[in-house]
């Protein structure tokens, strides 16, 4: 993670628990070099020098010490605690065992061995985790705000709604907030994963977390910091690995029950030949000792959640989100995916393409009077009204506005009702209108229940829609369906031009739902039904879909608080890398359970004929554990 950059006040606590994890590291390879020195010693006064016995095996129980006496202390604990049945209970009697049965250098040996595979897997956790911490660095240090004319770097949590800021060329902007002043390229990699820098301006919003490369800019607060952009990021991403994929969950379980059967079964292995054949006694000890050391399910225990540690830090990389391993392994079992239009398929971004007006009224005049109407509102095609009649607009002469979703919006202009909406507005208000055959939106105006007129609203389809469905399709996904509130002509259009299976059109927000909920039916057994939208006039269907994807919603409340998946660009596309992230950690997950239970397997069965070593065993354990964890990690490379 990242050093300060801030004032030497600030306290930057990332940095200061990357210190401490730091200086335990070397704590740790310190201790494990005088064990090894002493370790050595020892062995040479055994078998070089002509000394009494109890001086080279003091110095191997001491290197044991060293090496290993956090693993007794630790499986000690455990059993006060009722955690009996752990790896470190399974080196500890092993390795004590070991020096029961006089066998004092393999004791050592096998804690050396284990405590270097520890420090090496360690090694490779802690590079996943700082990969998603340099990631994840964007959280600011401090925020610079004017007081009294002078400049003052404060803590952002400290700054309230409404104040000012200055960011500074190569500064992260440490809040979400409008630019009143100023103007350059802003960095948006860290949110967006985009290489490409953004111009902005004044008016223009900007998210915290980005860095400004070459601008000064002053800043209006519009959020405090809890609820900024960038502490949700994190926070999305601290909790991520707290929610279990479904392997992850069988892991789990499976040890539970795996470990206790396995102590039973080298208990077994050392006493019933014994007991029962008559067999030498240290011999079968040493097997069933050897059986526990092969036994530990370390590998599966540490490398597969860190598969999907790794799996969400590359999407993070690549500007998805995802809030937890569990709708990581749900996109690998995709069946139907259904799309919003508006803002997902399309730009979103609506421009007046005709005006029809009625004989009573110029064109000029309808557009005039859908902009007094639209005024109030902050729907795209409200506003490009208003951008399209570029006049102004004295609202002093509106009353009793209402919009209603899915249907338009109602004013009172100098105390005539005028209605501006979709067909179905003017149908229940019982105002008779004209069917147009027009490709774009229509936007019908209404003037004390008479006919006005109608303006046409056409949106653009993003370029890489169609490429978007076409890969969900090739990677196995059933059906892909569009949901919108837009008239049927419309839909149809799009539909057909991105090859979609399905459409359905003019649709309110709970008739969504609604058929969200018969798509469900329809899916195959074990499939999962995917929503993504702009996640801001979606979040029912957002929370109702097996998995949730917000597009481009990286501001919204309501895509952050309804979606699994955030895709922090307007890239359809990247639900298909999403997918394509999702199998590759499928892959590297279960050839970790399929090579690490194989070669236990083999060993477990070499050590129970006596044909495996303690040598064998640490490779078992401590040599699957490290090559497991190394191939988990290999998500962070690609």
């Amino acid at each position: 993670m990242g050093k300060c950059s801030g004032p030497q006040e600030t306290v930057c606590e990332c940095c200061h628990g990357e210190e401490q994890e730091n200086e335990g590291h070397k704590g740790k390879l310190i201790r494990l070099a005088t064990g090894i020195v002493i370790f050595s010693a020892g062995l040479a006064v055994l078998y070089l020098a002509d000394v009494h016995a109890f001086i080279p095996v003091g110095l191997l129980l001491a290197s044991y010490i060293i090496l290993g006496g956090d693993v007794v202390l630790r499986a000690f604990r455990n059993i006060l605690s009722g955690r009996i049945f752990d790896e470190n209970l399974l080196m500890s009697a092993a390795t004590i065992g070991a020096f029961a049965i006089g066998e004092f250098s393999e004791a050592v040996t096998v804690m050396l061995f284990y405590q270097i595979g520890e420090f090496f897997q360690e090694a490779a956790v802690r590079k996943s985790r700082k990969s998603i911490s340099e990631l994840m660095d964007i959280r600011p240090d401090y925020a610079n705000i004017i007081t009294d004319g002078n400049i003052t770097a404060v803590s952002p949590g400290s700054v309230e709604v409404g104040r000012h800021i200055i960011v500074r060329p190569g500064e992260k902007i440490p809040l979400d907030g409008v630019i009143i002043d100023g103007g350059g390229l802003i960095d948006t990699g860290s949110l967006t994963g985009e290489s490409l820098p953004r111009f902005v301006t004044a008016g223009d919003t900007v998210l915290s977390g980005c860095v400004s490369q070459n601008g000064l800019l002053t800043i209006e607060v519009t959020k405090p910091f809890g609820e900024s952009t960038v502490a949700k990021i994190i926070d999305l991403v601290e909790k991520a690995s707290g929610r279990k994929a479904p392997t992850e969950s069988f892991i789990t379980r499976f040890s539970r029950y795996y470990t206790p059967a396995v102590v039973l079964l080298a208990v077994l292995l050392a006493i019933a030949p014994p007991l029962i054949l008559g067999l030498e006694w240290a011999e079968w000890i040493h097997r069933g000792l050897v059986f526990l050391v092969i036994s530990c399910p370390c590998a599966l225990v540490i490398s597969i959640p860190l598969g999907f540690f790794g799996g969400i830090g590359k999407a993070s990389r690549n500007g998805i989100l995802v809030k937890g391993g569990n709708f990581l392994e749900a996109l690998n079992d995709l069946d139907i995916v259904v799309f919003d239009k508006t803002g997902t398929l399309t730009k979103g971004l609506f421009s007046v393409t005709g005006v029809h007006a009625a004989p009573a009224y110029t064109e000029k005049q309808v557009l005039e009077i859908a902009a007094f109407a639209e005024s109030f509102s902050n729907h795209p095609i409200a506003l490009s009204i208003s951008e399209a009649y570029g006049g102004n607009v004295d609202k002093g002469m509106l009353s009793d506005f209402k919009e209603m979703a899915g249907f338009g919006t109602s004013v009172l202009l100098d105390g005539k009702r005028i209605l501006a909406g979709n067909g179905k507005l003017l149908a229940t208000e019982g105002v008779p209108f004209p069917d147009f055959e027009d490709t774009g939106t229509m936007v019908h105006i209404a003037v004390q229940g008479e006919y006005a007129g109608s303006i046409v609203i056409s949106d653009e389809v993003r370029p890489d829609s169609r490429e978007a469905i076409l890969g969900l399709k090739a990677r196995g996904v059933g059906k892909t369906v569009m949901l919108t509130g837009d008239n049927t002509p419309v839909a149809e259009r799009i539909a057909s031009e991105l090859s979609l299976d399905e459409v359905y059109a003019q649709l309110l927000p709970h008739e969504k739902v609604e058929r969200l909920e018969e798509l469900e039916k329809a899916k195959r057994p074990g499939g999962k039904l995917a929503f993504i939208g702009d996640g801001i006039n979606d979040a029912p269907v957002l929370a109702r879909a097996d998995i949730g994807i917000a597009m481009g919603g990286l501001g919204s409340d309501a895509a952050i608080e309804a979606a699994d998946v955030v895709l922090m660009t307007d890239e359809p596309y990247k639900l298909v890398t999403a997918v394509d992230i999702a199998a590759a950690t499928r892959r590297v997950v279960w050839q970790n359970i399929i090579f690490a239970l194989g070669v236990k397997g083999l060993v477990l069965l070499l050590g129970a004929f006596g044909l495996a070593s303690m040598w064998g065993a640490v490779f078992a354990d401590v040599g699957v554990s490290l090559l497991a964890v190394l191939n988990a990690t290999r998500l962070l490379r690609r």
